[in-house]
């Protein structure tokens, strides 16, 4: 009689011991780990992750972790991606979603020594540069300025264009855009249209740059400027410097992307949305997770239709009338 007791209450044990096995098993199977490059606040991850939350919320639980690469200085970038893969370790995820080419660059050869799946979003760079050989197991969603169509854009908006200030700050998405997109010049031509791009990395530069470039341009693209730094090499507010160049700019100011676009800001453009990278990348990863494609099978798709997108207020600002065609198709904010 002991000894049935004693089975029964093994038994009991191994079976809740089983349980929680599963549990666990079926917690890593509804788990997504998102590292994010830059910072919650950034309005690029917020809309990306709005994109992903949109797609997989509902069925899956997305645990980000933010590397925070464009305020913190270059030495801590190491450091963050250490504790990005830490917490990879702890939640052992079903899948893995890298925003934007710093962390792809740190984290993509450790995740391609691993077979969990990898679909990466927000990549400027050719992928394959952050690789010694394309990994079985990563795939995602390529990036790319729209600088040729935003300029003829721009040429149909301002028939008389004939030169075009491009500013970026100074981080890895810039210097990718510079070498990817202008070859690694300072300038190229577009038609008859020259264009010029400036990498600055402090803000008074940056200040000296936009005063300076009535006579020398005759419009201006505003790109990335959220890595730029003070005097003391602490990040300047964005959002106070975007609305410092729009009111401050001699020259009409467009845009690369949605959020650089409204009152205090610029004109807007042709510009790409990070909504729209977050739900591409979700189909990529409901492909894997649901549909049983490997990321092998799945080649990087590029996010490049654009959107246009203007300010009201800006184009009243600017006496801009916008082309009757271009009106018909676009979408207005404030």
């Amino acid at each position: 009689m002991l000894i049935s007791k004693k089975i029964f209450c093994l038994s009991i044990l191994i079976a809740l011991m089983l349980s929680l096995n599963v549990g666990n098993v079926f917690c890593a199977e509804k788990t997504i780990y998102a590292i994010e490059s830059y910072h919650a606040e950034y309005p690029w991850d917020a809309s990306y992750k709005s994109g992903l939350e949109e797609s997989l919320g509902g069925k899956y639980k997305i645990v980000y972790f933010q590397m925070d690469t464009k305020r913190l200085p270059k030495n801590q970038h190491q450091r963050m991606a250490g504790l990005a893969w830490e917490k990879y370790l702890l939640e052992k995820p079903a899948l893995v979603i890298i925003g934007d080419d710093a962390g792809l660059k740190l984290l993509g050869p450790k995740f391609a020594e691993t077979s969990t799946p990898v679909v990466f979003l927000g990549i400027n760079n050719n992928p394959r540069n952050y690789f010694t050989s394309w990994p079985t197991n990563i795939t995602g969603v390529l990036e790319r300025p729209l600088l040729k169509r935003s300029i003829l854009n721009i040429n149909k908006i301002l028939p008389n264009t004939k030169r075009v200030l491009v500013l970026f700050d100074s981080d890895i998405t810039a210097q990718i855009t510079k070498k990817e997109v202008f070859n690694d010049q300072d300038s190229l031509y577009i038609k008859d249209i020259k264009v010029e791009i400036r990498l600055i990395g402090d803000l008074q530069t940056w200040q000296n740059t936009v005063l300076s470039s009535k006579g020398k341009y005759d419009a201006c693209v505003v790109g990335l400027y959220q890595s730029v730094k003070d005097a003391d090499g602490k990040p300047v507010n964005s959002e106070e410097l975007i609305a410092w160049t729009s009111k401050n700019t001699p020259i009409p100011p467009f845009a690369f992307w949605d959020f650089a676009i409204g009152r205090d800001k610029t004109i807007g453009g042709l510009v790409l949305f990070g909504k729209e990278m977050g739900v591409l990348a979700s189909g990529l990863v409901l492909k894997i997770l649901e549909k049983g494609k490997t990321p092998k099978e799945l080649f990087p798709i590029m996010n490049d239709q654009g959107i246009l997108l203007f300010s009201k207020s800006q184009l009243t600002k600017w006496n801009i009338k916008l082309p009757e065609n271009m009106a018909s198709t676009a979408g207005f904010i404030d």
